[in-house]
C-alpha cells in the first residue's frame, strides 16, 4: 500500500518522545529499526516526524504488551515495508500461542485436580511422591524438548534444579521421561512462561508430587488466568491501534 506522509503537522523527535514518555534516542532507535517509517529531514539534517509517525509509535507500543517487543517490532517492520500479509501472519502466530497457553493451563488444572482426587493406594510412598501410571517406554529428552518448544539443555537445567526426575535407560544411559516427568515439565514450562523463577517453582512441583492439595497452587493458577486475560485484552488494544495506523497509511 502507498505511504501517505502528507499529514500536515510536523513534529520534532522530542515532541514524539514526550507524548509517550520516551527519550528522543528511543524514537530514533525505533526509526532505525524500521518500527517507524523513515523521517523527513530538514535542510540542516534534522529529523521531522508527522502524525503518521505518531500513529506508528502508538501502534507499536500498544502491540508490545500482547505480543512482546520482538514480535511487535517485526509486525511494524512488515507493515512499513508493505508486507501486510507477513504482519497478519505474525499476529496469527501470537494468537495461536495464546490459545496454546490457555490449553496448557487447562491441562495443568486438570492434572492437578486429578492429583487432588488420587486415592492413597495410587501413591508411591517409597519413592517419596506421586507415581503416575507410566506410558510404555516413556519419551526421550529430544522429543520432549521439541514438544515444549525448548532446548534439551533447558530440561537438563530443570533436572539439576530437581524440577524433573527422569530415569536412565539401563542399556543406553539416555534420560527417559515418563508420564509424571512430562507433567512436571509442562507445569514448569508454564510457570516459567508466567515469569516464575526456578526456586519459586520447586515447592509447587513438590506439592504436585506429594498430592498435598491445591491450596498452595491456587494463587499461581489465578495469576495465570489473569495474565492470559491481560494478554488477550492487550492484543485487542494493539489490533485497534494497528488498524488505525493502517488506515492512516492509506
Amino acid at each position: 500500500m502507498g505511504q501517505n506522509l502528507q499529514t500536515g503537522e510536523r513534529l520534532r523527535p522530542v515532541d514524539l518522545a514526550r507524548g509517550h514518555g520516551l527519550s528522543t534516542q528511543a524514537v530514533r532507535n525505533y526509526e532505525e529499526a524500521g518500527i517507524l517509517p523513515a523521517a523527513a529531514r530538514t535542510p540542516h539534517g534534522y529529523r521531522t516526524y508527522t502524525s503518521l509517525h505518531a500513529a506508528a509509535l502508538r501502534a507499536f507500543l500498544a502491540l508490545v504488551p500482547g505480543h512482546g517487543h520482538r514480535t511487535a517490532a517485526s509486525i511494524m517492520r512488515a507493515v512499513n515495508e508493505g508486507a501486510d500479509e507477513e504482519a497478519f501472519r505474525l499476529l496469527d502466530e501470537s494468537h495461536a500461542q495464546l490459545l496454546e497457553d490457555r490449553r496448557t493451563l487447562q491441562a495443568v488444572e486438570t492434572a492437578l485436580r486429578d492429583l487432588a482426587t488420587t486415592t492413597a493406594p495410587e501413591r508411591d510412598t517409597a519413592a517419596g511422591g506421586w507415581a503416575a501410571r507410566p506410558a510404555p517406554g516413556g519419551t526421550f529428552i529430544g522429543p520432549l524438548a521439541g514438544r515444549l518448544g525448548i532446548r534439551p539443555a533447558t530440561l537438563r537445567k530443570w533436572e539439576r534444579a530437581g524440577l524433573v526426575r527422569p530415569r536412565r535407560d539401563p542399556h543406553t544411559g539416555y534420560r527417559v521421561y515418563d508420564e509424571a516427568d512430562v507433567r512436571d515439565a509442562r507445569l514448569t514450562h508454564q510457570l516459567r512462561r508466567g515469569g516464575y523463577l526456578l526456586e519459586q517453582i520447586a515447592p509447587l512441583i513438590a506439592q504436585v508430587r506429594a498430592a498435598g492439595g491445591l491450596e498452595p497452587l491456587e494463587a499461581a493458577l489465578g495469576d495465570w488466568h489473569r495474565r492470559l486475560s491481560a494478554r488477550g485484552r492487550a492484543m485487542l488494544t494493539g489490533a485497534a491501534e494497528l488498524e488505525a495506523y493502517l488506515r492512516a497509511r492509506g
